[in-house]
């Protein structure tokens, strides 16, 4: 039996059945009475294994990481290739060409001296690299008193342990609350004043401060201004702190940047989902000079000590090439600069006594509503008229996949707009 994520399995719903996947459309396996999405009939396929299937717009990108949409005959062929070589070998003593090459691309590609790739198999993991990294950091040049981690309220780092203390989310992580309060993670607001304020108390003790640059995901899709971090960026060098970019989800142009690294630098980033554009899991951890030093020493006490079985993977790092490939030969920014410009089409002036707030950023929109019940129902109205949502909390949002066209984006914000219009 599967456990599901997120669920208590008992009260779960039935999950939806995905039978194939093409472009921005997941074909969804729905019970007989259910009829194909109005404007849609022209995608009902009639092979003998999706004749019972509804064609879906996924506003989701899986979890948004499907920046090209699924089944990417580009990327899929890159797989292919390498699998004809192998699929994967351990960089434990050895090496190949495939993560070669990336680490030689991520190092052109991102911006600074962010020139040393560690990878793994997931952006939480890439996060406890991170936190990892950052600690030792200061181990190594003889600062063993820097042990807490600052870090934003309502932010959201993985679900590992270490990323589930760095976060303040009581929402996925109050298993936590059995420990008590961490006097180890200081986590401050999006203000300036409060920050500086924290930088001030806590700064011989802070290691460093770790964000997920200007649009928090899983903790409500919540924005701020890039004063803020231009403000820590200055603090983190005024007080000796490392700064930690978590732009696992911001990466690859989300936030209307290609990262917001590029407008900030931070000492480390940490990549994942749309690294390799969805199509198999792999993360990265790239750090600076600086901190690359310290590590480099005759001494073997000094090395970092980890080591995830598929890091480097050999089918995630073509994966990651062809992707970074697409997204720079079709000017992905471009196109996320557009569906910005739809979503203020659409969105702008809209408004409801249900709502408290609508969110626009890059790739990103979000309808916070007052009350998480005004969002039930919300996912089975959205599938009978042909789009794939999945709301959380008090948070209905969008972030779609970049190939997508504007009739279906269209369609996306009028079934939101329309779901606070039903009497």
């Amino acid at each position: 039996m599967i456990w599901y994520p997120y669920e208590q399995m008992k009260t779960m719903k039935e999950p939806i059945k995905i039978v194939d996947a093409k472009g921005v459309y997941l074909y969804a396996e729905l019970p007989d009475e259910d009829s194909v999405a109005e404007g849609h009939s022209s995608l009902q396929r009639d092979t003998p294994r999706c004749k019972r299937t509804v064609p879906t717009i996924d506003a989701v990108s899986s979890w948004w990481c499907q920046i090209h949409g699924y089944c990417n005959p580009e990327i899929t062929e890159a797989i292919k290739a390498q699998a004809d070589n192998f699929s994967h070998v351990m960089l434990g003593g050895l090496t190949h060409d495939p993560v070669q090459r990336l680490s030689k691309k991520l190092a052109e590609w991102l911006p600074g001296d962010l020139n040393y790739c560690f990878f793994s198999d997931s952006g939480s993991v890439a996060v406890e690299v991170a936190l990892k990294m950052a600690l030792q950091y200061y181990v190594n040049i003889g600062q063993k008193h820097r042990i807490k981690i600052m870090s934003l309220t309502h932010s959201y780092h993985g679900d590992t342990f270490k990323t589930m203390e760095a976060g303040d989310d009581e929402d996925y992580h109050f298993i936590l609350e059995v420990y008590g309060e961490n006097p180890n993670v200081i986590h401050v607001p999006t203000t300036i004043p409060e920050l500086e304020e924290a930088f001030e108390k806590h700064h011989e003790d802070i290691y460093c401060f770790i964000v997920e640059p200007l649009l928090q995901g899983a903790g409500g899709m919540r924005m701020y201004d890039i004063s803020y971090l231009r403000r820590a960026r200055e603090l983190c060098d005024q007080y000796g702190v490392l700064l930690i970019f978590d732009e696992v989800a911001t990466g690859f142009g989300r936030t209307g940047y290609r990262f917001v690294a590029d407008e900030v630098l931070p000492d480390i980033i940490v990549l994942g989902k749309a690294l390799t554009g969805g199509h198999i899991g792999h993360a990265a951890t790239v750090a600076n000079q600086k901190v690359y030093d310290a590590f480099y020493s005759d001494d073997a006490d000094k090395a970092l000590m980890h080591g995830p079985t598929f890091m480097g993977n050999a089918l995630a790092c073509v994966a990651a090439l062809k992707s970074i490939e697409l997204f720079e030969k079709n000017d992905y920014m471009s196109k996320i600069h557009h569906i910005t410009e739809i979503f203020h089409e659409e969105m702008d002036g809209f408004s409801h006594e249900a709502i408290k707030e609508v969110r626009m950023m890059g790739g990103c929109l979000c309808i916070e509503v007052k009350d998480p019940a005004s969002l039930k129902g919300y996912q089975e109205y959205a599938l009978r008229r042909g789009v794939f949502a999945r709301p959380f909390l008090s948070y209905l949002y969008t972030m779609p996949p970049y190939i997508i066209e504007d009739d279906d984006l269209r369609t996306i914000l009028r079934c939101m707009k329309e779901w606070f219009q039903i009497p």
